[in-house]
């Protein structure tokens, strides 16, 4: 009765029932955790220990790295935090927001840690990674967009900055966000070369951007969106920035069935229908345009949509 007690005694905190809904996404360190919850790590060092005593959690180390997740189904701990777990209500605000901040940390972890990164550095692109046909789908961003100054544009998920690179010579000046302090070190030098400097980057989460509302003309996201546990919630917040006639760019995969292809850069969806994404700018409060296919190994959208007056209005 002791253990059953100490380990429902461990449980009984806010912070160590959110570790432990995290374990059971799967395996972090301590440094993820910290970067998921906010928390310091002396803390979260504090709350793991005291899971790991009670049984809770496994304890795995690699290397420098400390990997934490849930014992195994068949055994007593084990079961006991999946039955507590069961309990957590699936719609609670601060649940919903670890799974976010976690969906994006495994991303980057996978991104990080494919061959293709750790080749190229500073000009790895997504797209190059799966062998899509980045050359073509850059032309018909560029063919899709007005000829004319395209103004203040934010680049969402900007990563290494290419896009900004990419559209700067028609922008009136760029800002790229990114939650990998990473990426933005190799966005940073990419940006540092002549005709670049009326753009810049910043550490910013995606889902709550720090800006004001109805700052941007463009707002693009490449190679974002299938990383996105919420991305109702991403667009959403994409349109609040835009200014009334201010354009959205979505640069996504299509729905496709090939997810082995795609499986060591954790993506979280499998593309999407342009049914599917007409269905979130509608519920954003925007108005659909024109959708673009790049076939290829894996067909790449260009999907668009416009914001109205009515679309800032209910923003606010």
């Amino acid at each position: 009765m002791e253990d059953l007690l100490t380990a429902l005694r461990a449980c009984a905190e806010p912070t160590r029932l959110r570790l432990l809904a995290l374990a059971a996404r799967g395996s972090f360190c301590v440094m993820e955790f910290t970067e998921i919850l906010g928390q310091s790590q002396p803390r979260l060092s504090r709350h793991l220990r005291l899971l790991g005593e009670a049984g809770l959690l496994d304890r795995l180390r690699e290397g420098p790295n400390v990997w934490f997740t849930l014992p195994g189904a068949g055994t007593t701990p084990g079961a006991l935090a999946r039955a507590v777990l069961a309990h957590l209500p699936g719609e609670d605000v601060v649940l919903a927001t670890d799974r976010r901040q976690a969906a994006r940390v495994l991303a980057e972890r996978a991104r990080i840690a494919s061959e293709t990164f750790r080749k190229a550095g500073a000009d790895w692109d997504e797209m190059r990674a799966l062998n899509l046909p980045a050359a073509d789908v850059e032309a018909a961003l560029l063919d899709a967009l007005p000829q004319g100054g395209l103004g203040r544009m934010l680049d969402i998920g900007t990563g290494t900055g290419q896009m900004l690179e990419l559209l700067a010579p028609r922008v009136s000046g760029g800002l790229g966000i990114d939650a990998s302090r990473a990426m933005l070190a190799l966005a940073r030098a990419r940006l540092s070369r002549p005709g670049l400097d009326h753009c810049a980057v910043r550490l910013a989460d995606m889902y709550r951007l720090p800006l004001a509302g109805a700052e941007f003309d463009l707002v693009v996201l490449q190679m974002v969106l299938h990383y996105a546990e919420d991305p109702g919630a991403v667009l959403a917040e994409a349109t609040r920035v835009l200014r009334p006639g201010g354009r959205l760019v979505v640069v996504d995969l299509a729905e496709h069935d090939r997810a082995a292809a795609i499986s060591h850069l954790a993506h979280r969806w499998p593309g999407f229908t342009v049914a599917a994404l007409h269905e979130i700018f509608i519920s954003a409060g925007l108005r659909p345009g024109n959708t673009v296919v790049v076939p290829g190994p894996m067909d790449v959208c260009l999907w668009s949509a416009t914001a109205t007056t009515q679309t800032l209005e209910a923003a606010a």
